[in-house]
């Protein structure tokens, strides 16, 4: 008797039932938060071009308590102030995936942590490559790396896409390393000179957020004055104060005990995420994306080294390195695709994750700070790569849009109606016996109906 031959890893392959749910849960409110940024951007390039001194003056405006080193303009308070928001709910996200979701197992973590990798390090190189050859300033290599998961969903959102759960966890797995490596990247190579006792002070508050967590203390009234307190040292450390929005949101428990529908970091992340995504992120990009656009603008972005290669990292980079990546990880492997999707899917989500608003907004000031003109024309390179990475992997996705559908309405098809879909419940045998006593029930009704048929058609009803 032959020995049956091992079946191959599969990867993209069908999420379980939770981990679905929580992906779908988490990308419909980046959805509407990417749709709000779209307009946030929108609205900034308008008010820039139209009237442009009074963009300037509104986000140069300072307030704030200068005793305290917190005396900060509208633009620096939704950089510094309320990205952190943005990067708790990102440190929960990453604390979640490492103990409950994708990044659990180290065999499954591999291929997106890969791809990621490879997705932040060939926008890099062609950065580098772009401005050693053209004699531009190597400040900007961080720049293209970075993923806008939420105006990429806001992309599918905008052009009627909705790609499968396999496709979307991994688009969302993919952004949360991306917002991890940012983060490394934002605390590595953008901090300016230490002040070691408003550092100490934040990493002795970061200590009493850790011990309230673990004794179980509850109270908001107590944490968001603590996370405040730590924001500000934190702030003025001159390590970047995003930092302490993810050092916070890791430290929440985000594994399930016995008993537990949710736990306190899903629930948090749940009750957080809609001012993240509705308030922060948008925000930040209303004051932000404002750069002047002309003709002279647009020109410069294609010609000087800087700023082509920004535009080229997050076109070409990005969908290079990300399916190349993933290639490379599933060839070593020996990892299979899954059945149902084909391998121009990861190239068109990878051109997708080329979006690169937020995070490449944010790396672009303090990569280029005290240079205004330049950090502008870097914004607008910004702005220019990541709709240019839009229509591409639009166009691409739409070439398969049907497959799509239909992998979609299988997905969430539920013929007995008790709220899981029937994919899920394949191996039961109470979900089959449901769905005998339907059929069963449908074809009794068909019976009636044809008997009713047939009587009329004796009563001489029938047409001609």
């Amino acid at each position: 008797m032959a020995t049956p031959t091992p079946s191959k890893p599969k990867f993209l392959r069908r999420l379980s039932l939770p981990e679905r749910n929580f992906v779908a849960e988490a990308l419909r409110a980046e959805t509407v938060g990417g749709v709000l940024l779209l307009v946030a951007a929108i609205a900034a390039l308008i008010w820039a071009n139209t009237l442009g001194s009074s963009y300037e003056s509104v986000r140069g405006f300072h307030l704030g308590i200068s005793s305290l080193g917190l005396d900060l303009s509208i633009q620096h308070w939704a950089a510094d102030g309320l990205l952190a928001i943005f990067f708790f709910v990102a440190g929960i996200e990453l604390k979640r995936e490492l103990v409950a979701g994708e990044l659990r197992d180290p065999k499954a973590a591999a291929l997106p942590v890969i791809a990621a990798l490879c997705g932040m390090a060939v926008p890099a190189l062609v950065y580098a490559l772009v401005n050693t050859f053209g004699n531009g300033s190597l400040d900007g290599w961080a720049v293209p790396t970075a993923t806008d998961i939420a105006f990429a969903l806001a992309v599918l959102a905008v052009i009627g896409t909705s790609l499968p759960s396999a496709l979307r966890a991994f688009l969302l797995t993919l952004a949360v390393v991306d917002d991890l490596f940012a983060i490394l990247i934002i605390a590595v190579f953008f901090t300016s000179d230490i002040n070691f006792a408003a550092l100490g002070g934040a990493a002795v508050g970061l200590a009493v957020f850790w011990l309230l967590l673990r004794k179980g203390v509850r109270g908001w009234y107590i944490y968001i004055p603590l996370a405040l307190v730590i924001w500000g040292l934190m702030y003025n450390s001159g390590v970047h104060a995003t930092i302490a929005g993810v050092a916070m949101g890791l430290m929440l428990r985000c594994h399930r005990k016995e008993g537990e529908e949710h736990s306190p970091g899903e629930h948090i992340e749940h009750l957080v995420r809609p001012v993240s995504a509705g308030l922060a992120v948008p925000l930040f990009a209303l004051f932000s994306a404002g750069v002047g656009i002309s003709g002279g603008t647009l020109a410069d972005v294609f010609t000087r080294p800087e700023t082509l290669g920004v535009v080229l990292g997050l076109i070409v980079g990005k969908a290079v390195g990300i399916f190349g990546g993933t290639w490379l990880a599933a060839r070593f492997t020996k990892a299979e695709l899954n059945d149902d999707l084909a391998w121009p899917d990861v190239f068109a989500v990878a051109a997708l994750a080329g979006i690169g608003f937020t995070v490449s907004l944010l790396i672009g000031e303090l990569a280029f700070a005290g240079q205004d003109q330049l950090t502008d024309e870097v914004k607008a390179a910004v702005l220019v790569g990541s709709l240019t990475a839009a229509v591409l992997a639009s166009v691409l996705l739409k070439l398969r849009v049907r497959k799509y559908k239909a992998l979609v309405e299988d997905e969430e098809r539920d013929e007995d109606q008790d709220g899981i879909p029937d994919m899920y419940e394949l191996g039961k045998p109470e979900y089959h016996l449901r769905m005998a006593t339907i059929h069963e029930n449908k074809a009794a009704e068909h019976r009636r109906l044809a008997q009713l048929a047939g009587a009329g058609r004796d009563d001489g009803d029938s047409p001609a």
